[in-house]
């Protein structure tokens, strides 16, 4: 028996992962810098929050492919108070935005064709494409006061394999809303090349500073684009496995046709949790309210302790729930990340994200206040005082 080539990954335990495990298993403390789950962040949901699961309507098996009515209603009452007028019938659910990455790699693409996406990106791109036999090209983005989408790194990118370009709007980790003349540039492109235009709004309602985006779902003029998003982020939510694909452009109804194919034969989202999206859609507020403070919070303090700190700069961010530092490249980061967990301090090398493999770490601003300024003022000491460390590997005292 042999196993298929798309799952020939190295499975084994890298050095980070194996020291951050030896370190919890140890009982030492870690200030995580890498949080990115809303419920073990120490939010407060709604004591009723599971409520809408007992609807008695879900005892009965009525599968619908792309979702049931009520359920898509909701997502699109969500893009009306984004000032997006969408229609039920272009909208799929999904179980996880992974799954509908999935959906649209299998209706855009055949075996071996490409899909060009910017980078820094989020990894889990490189296991879903391949997972469905897609090849993965990428396109920088680059930093000048700012980060900035370079349109001609994407058309460089492009071969007559390219189905898709996808974007994350903000970007993760980055932060950067991808802006107006951006879109119109890469809709330039996919009219051009007569490819699609996939774009991830995940982080869509956390803006800084109480900017709001505008949501791909109002489409681009003769693009066809498909809007991914779903309540991991926008109700805080990640368990509760609810996603959608909006999809807008000249080819719209034959895109839907074929995806209510796709959808039909995995019949993945349950009827509970379709019957509570309507509740969890329109109770979004509070949880977003929260997560908004603590990372405006945490960015101001990222701002004051780095703020006499010459050898650390926090690069600009408009949104999500990240931040980018530069640092001196003096060492490859994974050295670095393992010499501040020995500090008790957990952090991502920025190479997670595709950058450089020194120079770079990427914090998240989503953890408990106390804790995120622990290990801030851990890394900040760390740089101000020591780099280096030839006895990396070893714990120090908790």
């Amino acid at each position: 028996m042999r196993f298929s080539k798309r799952t020939e990954w190295d499975t084994e335990e890298s050095a980070l992962a194996q020291a951050h495990r030896e370190r919890v298993q140890a009982g030492l403390r870690i200030a995580d810098l890498t949080a990115s789950n809303p419920t073990r962040c120490r939010f407060v949901f709604d004591a009723r929050l599971l409520e809408p699961l007992t609807d008695l309507r879900a005892l009965e098996y009525d599968p619908q492919p792309l979702g049931i009515l009520r359920a898509r209603e909701a997502v699109c009452g969500y893009y009306a108070d984004h000032g997006v007028a969408v229609s039920p019938d272009r909208v799929v659910l999904t179980t996880s935005t992974s799954e509908a990455y999935s959906f649209l790699f299998k209706l855009l693409c055949d075996p071996g064709e490409e899909i060009v996406l910017p980078q820094p990106g989020y990894p889990l791109f490189d296991f879903l494409a391949v997972l469905d036999d897609v090849r993965i090209k990428v396109a920088p983005l680059v930093y000048d006061h700012g980060w900035q989408i370079e349109p001609e790194g994407f058309r460089r990118a492009i071969t007559p394999e390219t189905r898709a370009l996808v974007l994350v709007h903000p970007n993760n980790p980055t932060g950067h809303f991808t802006k107006a003349w951006e879109a119109e540039e890469l809709a330039a492109i996919c009219r051009e090349r007569r490819i699609a235009l996939i774009v991830d709004e995940v982080f869509l309602d956390y803006g800084f500073d109480g900017a709001k985006a505008a949501s791909f779902a109002a489409g681009l003029e003769g693009v066809d684009v498909y809007v991914v998003s779903g309540l991991s982020k926008i109700a805080g939510l990640p368990q509760m496995k609810a996603a959608w694909v909006v999809v807008t452009g000249p080819k719209a109804k034959a895109a839907m046709d074929r995806l209510e194919v796709v959808a039909d034969t995995f019949l993945s989202m349950n009827a509970p949790v379709q019957g509570a999206i309507p509740a969890w859609v329109a109770g979004r507020d509070e949880i977003q309210r929260q997560i908004r403070e603590r990372v405006a919070t945490n960015l101001a303090e990222l701002d004051r302790e780095l703020g006499a700190e010459s050898a650390v700069r926090r690069l600009e961010v408009e949104g999500g729930w990240y931040a980018v530092l530069r640092i001196p490249a003096l060492q490859p980061d994974e050295r670095t990340v393992l010499e501040l967990l020995n500090r008790g301090v957990w952090v991502q090398p920025g190479y997670f994200f595709g950058m450089e493999e020194s120079g770079w770490l990427v914090v998240s601003l989503l953890g408990p206040i106390e804790e995120f300024s622990t290990g801030l003022k851990q890394l900040v000491n760390y740089f101000g005082t020591h780099q280096g460390d030839n006895n990396c590997l070893v714990n120090v005292e908790p």
